[in-house]
């Protein structure tokens, strides 16, 4: 009868070493101007005046970013498996957007892993 409560603290200490699954990630939101990256750091190229260069970019596949209002810059990128939501991001190139997905940086560079893009109001 002893080897039941050994048994189960054991059981119980065990249980407790086991690695936790991986949180959720949560969803961040950006809102701002869809940039068209080679023509806003080649020449600073943005805002309304911009506009129809920057869908024209984005329709020939050109690496697309998002300005925010406080100048960050972040660079946009499909999720994998889910590259067809991207598409929206592409239709708004040179307007403002509100965007959902994943923000990551390395070495420096801000990234956003998008998951739906919509016209911001």
């Amino acid at each position: 009868m002893k080897l039941i409560p050994t048994l189960v603290a054991f059981m119980g200490v065990f249980a407790l070493s086991l690695p936790l699954p991986p949180a959720a990630h949560a969803t961040d939101e950006v809102v701002g101007e869809i940039l068209d990256m080679a023509c806003y750091i080649g020449r600073d190229a943005r805002g309304p005046s911009h506009k129809r260069c920057a869908q024209k970019c984005a329709e020939h596949n050109m690496p697309l970013g998002v300005l925010t209002d406080d100048g960050a810059v972040y660079l946009l990128y499909p999720k994998h498996g889910a590259e067809e939501d991207f598409e929206a991001v592409k239709k708004l190139a040179g307007a403002k957007a509100k965007l959902t997905g994943r923000t990551h940086e390395k070495d420096g560079l801000k990234g956003l892993e998008v998951h739906s893009a919509v016209p911001a109001e």
